[in-house]
């Protein structure tokens, strides 16, 4: 088998590839800073004659697929394999492989990190101190920017997958009271408390968005439940920004609604013109949608995804009429 491989992965995963499979040809998105477009990706499935390919931001689109119906496999080293059309690989018996979790432990520590910065004022008081505020004998830095602990601040999950479930584990140590609104989830830590949407927007000090984007979600997160959130709470999405009414959510953040947010996803990526407004607020702690981006996160997909493939062999699933010679 000759796989390509365009996903970061690191020398120790291609050898276990190598060992397992055979041939790996490593041509990374990253080499060229970006990814690979459908007409960029034909070309290369078939200049390397690949019989199985990894990705991990390519477009692997339902042309892609039809034009090489005989894959062994696609891997895709994200989340959720969004970037696939897994309809139309389906239809052609190629399982898809994706790696969930890959990078909950990268959102769980940047949640932590920047909801701390919100509440101890981190960014308005070094804003103060590097524009040479600071008086002899005043204490203002003490009384202007005094903030809050986290500890004993009741933290609403919206969706409790890998990742909200990972960031319930580190506030234990704080500790936080963590509730979760998902109804698909019905074994959970007895130290967590299933409630209702609404009971999640009404009574959290901070409501953490973690839901994926499909029909049932875009625009679930609304004005009648942001409306509902205390005036000192703050809201954070690091999930998707489809998912948020954007209207809604700038209203309570320039009306004073609530204390502010933290977002690491944007309805427009670049930013627009209202995208903006939320970016530049002073209530509001914006990153570009980094959130699950470390180096860590690429050895994470690495193991999950040669897991995944190694138990897939061991079943028995390969296809020796596809492979080609």
């Amino acid at each position: 088998m000759r796989i390509l491989v365009t996903a970061p992965y690191n020398d120790q995963g291609r050898d276990i590839l190598e060992k397992n499979f055979g041939k790996v040809i490593y041509k990374t998105w990253k080499d060229q800073g970006r990814s690979f477009n459908e007409e960029e990706l034909i070309n290369l499935l078939a200049e390397t004659r690949a019989d199985a390919l990894i990705t991990e931001h390519d477009h692997v689109t339902e042309k892609v697929i039809e034009t090489f119906p005989d894959l062994q496999f696609i891997g895709v080293c994200r989340g959720t394999p969004s970037n696939v059309a897994v309809k139309t690989a389906e239809k052609h018996g190629i399982p898809v492989f994706h790696t969930p979790a890959r990078n909950a432990q990268a959102v769980a520590e940047m949640f932590v990190a920047n909801v701390i910065n919100i509440l101890r004022m981190t960014i308005p008081s070094w804003q103060w101190l590097t524009g040479e505020n600071w008086e002899a004998g005043a204490h203002t830095s003490y009384l202007q920017f005094k903030g809050n602990e986290l500890a004993n601040k009741t933290i609403g999950m919206v969706g409790f997958g890998a990742v909200g479930q990972r960031i319930a584990e580190i506030l234990k140590c704080f500790p936080c009271n963590i509730q979760f609104y998902d109804p698909f989830l019905d074994e959970y830590d007895p130290n967590y408390h299933k409630t209702t949407l609404e009971d999640i927007f009404e009574t959290s000090d901070i409501v953490s968005i973690h839901l994926p984007v499909n029909s049932h979600t875009v625009g679930m997160i609304n004005s009648n439940l942001i409306s509902r959130m205390k005036p000192e709470a703050i809201f954070v999405n690091t999930a998707r920004a489809s998912v948020v009414d954007r209207d809604a959510l700038l209203y309570a953040i320039q009306n004073d609604k609530i204390r502010g947010a933290v977002l690491d996803v944007f309805d427009h990526e670049p930013p627009d013109e209202k995208d903006y407004q939320l970016i530049h607020s002073p209530k509001v702690l914006a990153t570009p949608h980094t959130a699950g981006a470390t180096h860590e996160v690429e050895d994470h997909h690495v193991n999950i995804l040669n897991a995944k493939l190694l138990s897939w062999l061991k079943e028995g699933k390969l296809v020796d009429n596809k492979v080609k010679s």
